[in-house]
């Protein structure tokens, strides 16, 4: 649990591993299946809370830590707000955003960057095409190149230096572990997760990366829309929900469900990582153990309807086609 002093953060360097939950124990929840032939299986694990934060139910290991990847973003969010930046609306959800590098993503990264004295060449971002697919092809069709700020995680690298520069913080080690800025996102998790980070790594962004159990992760979704209004989390939690397609874009399935359903939050990360809570207070978070993202969807839509959601936007999150020659001839569906 978190306690009144900063939670240390163990050395990244350090050869040290921690083991992510067991493969071998995880059940199948997802299935490929092309031409009436299951090919292949995905196992993994999934949590489902009750409002009042119980366990409802729950499949596999969902107590041993994972890397919640970029789930971790609006926990990322509450920190800068905390940290005295002032960002509201579309702003604060794309610091809580991977966003798919539409126009609009970018044009208002670069607007943060400018209303904060700040320039592109000073994010740390790696360079990256648009996350979306189409995006990425009219971008390269374009003759442009992968650049620091079209990488997904860049409103959220924007948010960061603003705050740091906002406290006279070191700008060029904002993504250090010891930065006052990282150790304020360290206390926060803990708070919203009910757990101390289990291991220290670094995402693909290059921003620490804190591990906590399934459980931790719904349990932190679950306090951000549970929290008091005008508080960092409920803050940022009403930005992603009122602005979702800041959040991921037009074609992404965090939007689709945050639209269809009022009141949702809605977040995915790499390595087929995903958290969600609901307007009622119920939240759920499930890892794929082979890190294959399409499953998410199929996954998403079954728990869903397992806790009694009735929707049109489940028919389209669970729609994974496989194609054979161009046509459909499969799909991966949820196994559970």
């Amino acid at each position: 649990m978190t306690s009144s002093s900063p939670t240390p953060i163990p050395d990244r360097s350090s050869p040290a591993t921690t083991e992510a939950a067991p493969t071998a124990a995880s059940p199948v929840l997802a299935e490929v299946v092309r031409s009436g032939f299951v090919e292949g299986r995905h196992r993994g694990s999934l949590v489902v809370l009750a409002a009042d934060g119980s366990v409802e139910w729950a499949l596999g290991e969902v107590t041993a830590p994972v890397f919640p990847r970029s789930t971790n973003k609006p926990m990322q969010a509450a920190a800068v707000l905390r940290a005295g930046l002032e960002l509201s609306g579309e702003r604060l959800a794309l610091a809580a955003a991977s966003h798919s590098g539409e126009a609009f993503h970018l044009e208002l990264v670069r607007k943060m960057l400018a209303e904060h004295g700040l320039t592109p060449d000073q994010l740390q971002t790696p360079p990256d095409l648009p996350l979306d697919p189409q995006e990425a092809e009219a971008y390269l069709a374009s003759g442009q190149v992968r650049d620091r700020l079209t990488m997904n995680c860049s409103g959220k690298h924007t948010a960061m230096l603003a705050a740091a520069a906002l406290n006279g913080w070191p700008l060029d080690s904002y993504l250090d572990q010891g930065h006052p800025l990282q150790q304020l996102v360290t206390e926060g998790v803990c708070t919203a997760s009910g757990e101390d980070v289990a291991h220290v790594g670094t995402d693909g962004c290059g921003a620490p990366l804190l591990a906590l159990s399934l459980v931790g992760l719904a349990r932190a979704f679950q306090h951000f829309v549970q929290a008091d209004p005008g508080t960092p989390e409920r803050r940022v939690a009403d930005a992603m929900r009122a602005h979702p397609e800041f959040v991921a874009g037009t074609r992404r399935p965090d939007t689709w469900l945050m639209q269809a359903l009022p009141g949702t939050l809605s977040k995915m990360g790499a390595e087929a990582v995903q958290a969600v809570a609901l307007p009622d207070g119920r939240a759920l978070a499930f890892k794929i153990d082979d890190g294959a993202v399409r499953t998410l969807g199929p996954v998403l839509a079954r728990v869903l309807r397992r806790m009694g959601i009735d929707s049109p936007v489940l028919a389209r999150l669970e729609d994974a086609p496989l194609l054979g020659g161009a046509v459909r001839v499969g799909e991966i569906r949820a196994a559970f």
